[in-house]
């Protein structure tokens, strides 16, 4: 994907404009139930945000390497960054943009991470298809997700399709139906969140110039 000439927030919305053109109105309206409950539960009360300390972790990569957040932390700030899985064309279209951007954050010495409920081998497949160059980690579970407070259910309806028509168990190796908002923070080497992009839609992410525009103060 040509990443250059276009923003995030261009890229998803174009990819939005064209679901909703062939979606039906009855999956409109599953989608827009399933966002407003997850608007209900007030979840950025209780999620990590800005001046928070982190919650440090350790997770596990395609290859079962392990990464820990305050060791990656002590070489510099971190990018820390939650996606649904390689099945959601939303996601795979900002991590090609993350990839594109590597050089840009690289240059205020800033590491990425990615993190995803799927299991490793359906996380590496993404990681080898899109050729990313940052660590995907795997929160099987969603259990950092949780600490962070970004976990929602489901509705239902939606459930039934992810379930039975997407395999999401297939993917995620549970029928919890829980995903993670698709949340993007900027730590700086302290530990403490400098940037929290938390959104109940997972049609929109944190835009690339934001990030970068927080790192500039660091």
């Amino acid at each position: 994907m040509n990443t250059e000439h276009t923003n995030l927030e261009d890229a998803l919305s174009a990819k939005q404009a064209a679901w909703e053109t062939n979606a039906s109105e009855a999956q409109k309206e599953m989608t827009t139930e399933n966002l407003d409950a997850i608007v209900a539960t007030h979840f950025k009360e209780n999620a990590v945000n800005v001046g928070d300390k982190i919650i440090d972790f350790t997770l596990k990569n395609a290859l079962g390497e392990c990464t820990n957040l305050q060791s990656v932390l002590d070489n510099g700030p971190v990018i820390l960054t939650w996606y649904r899985g390689g099945w959601c064309p939303y996601c795979n279209i900002t991590l090609q943009y993350l990839q594109n951007s590597l050089p840009e954050f690289k240059k205020y010495g800033a590491n990425l991470l990615a993190l995803t409920p799927e299991l490793p081998d359906k996380s590496l497949s993404t990681s080898e298809k899109y050729d990313l160059q940052f660590e995907v980690l795997s929160d099987v579970g969603n259990k950092v997700a949780k600490q962070y407070g970004l976990v929602y259910k489901l509705t239902y309806a939606l459930s039934e399709i992810y379930q039975n028509k997407l395999g999401l168990k297939n993917y995620n190796g549970d029928d919890s139906s829980e995903l993670p908002i698709t949340a993007t923070y900027v730590i700086d080497a302290k530990g403490i969140v400098q940037y929290a992009f938390l959104d109940a839609d997972y049609r929109k992410r944190a835009e690339i110039s934001e990030i970068i525009d927080v790192l500039k103060t660091l």
